[in-house]
């Protein structure tokens, strides 16, 4: 019998050490695709999450993970909690939604003022700049780019801004957005916020993959 992607993903455990969990995040919290469902269905994820979330020190014990029995309800749960809702969604995946003390085009532009330190650009016929995966996205080519800086003080200038933009905004709405999604009671997703909220605050510390 032929073996699917998924089979050939499930016989491969992660490795934490050399996983970017910048673009493991992106990943896992984008909006719905086959090859994603797949990825989070295979019987081996839950024993690597547990695996993760005792590297990130996570408190607690690990309380499982649960997914959906198919596509169609993993694509409409995403939507319903994400995406759709009035006069919002339960759960906005945008800093703007979480944090009222700026208006939104304030934070989209500071956002975008980052960006430029990449000289990138955030495509707003997808996605506004203020965007989970987006602001991820940057951060995965901040860390990129500094850790092959031909020189000392490019690299520690990139450091800086990653910081940076980890505390001014990533750590300004995702442990807010993480504990709003806690109450929804959803299979997944929680765990997986809750643990990008963690290791963000790890990586505010210096933390690098154990």
């Amino acid at each position: 019998m032929p073996t699917t992607a998924a089979d050939r993903t499930a016989a491969a455990p992660i490795d934490w050490k050399q996983n970017d969990l910048y673009r493991f995040f992106v990943f896992v919290l984008a909006p719905p695709s086959r090859e994603r469902f797949d990825f989070l269905s295979q019987p081996a994820l839950p024993a690597a999450l547990q695996d993760l979330w005792k590297r990130l020190d996570c408190v607690g014990e690990f309380p499982g993970f649960e997914w959906f029995a198919n596509y169609e309800e993993y694509e409409s749960a995403y939507i319903a909690l994400f995406d759709v809702g009035i006069p919002e969604p339960p759960v906005p995946l945008f800093e703007s939604a979480h944090d009222k003390t700026h208006p939104a085009q304030e934070i989209a532009l500071e956002n975008t003022y980052f960006y430029d330190v990449l000289g990138l650009r955030s495509d707003q016929s997808q996605a506004v700049p203020d965007y989970l995966i987006t602001q991820l996205e940057f951060l995965a080519a901040l860390r990129y780019t500094s850790e092959n800086a031909s020189d000392e003080a490019t690299a520690a200038s990139l450091g800086r801004a990653e910081t940076e933009f980890l505390e001014r905004h990533l750590l300004n709405w995702v442990p807010k957005a993480s504990g709003k999604l806690q109450e929804t009671g959803a299979p997944g997703f929680p765990l997986l916020m809750n643990m990008l909220a963690r290791f963000l605050v790890l990586k505010l510390d210096g933390w690098a993959n154990q």
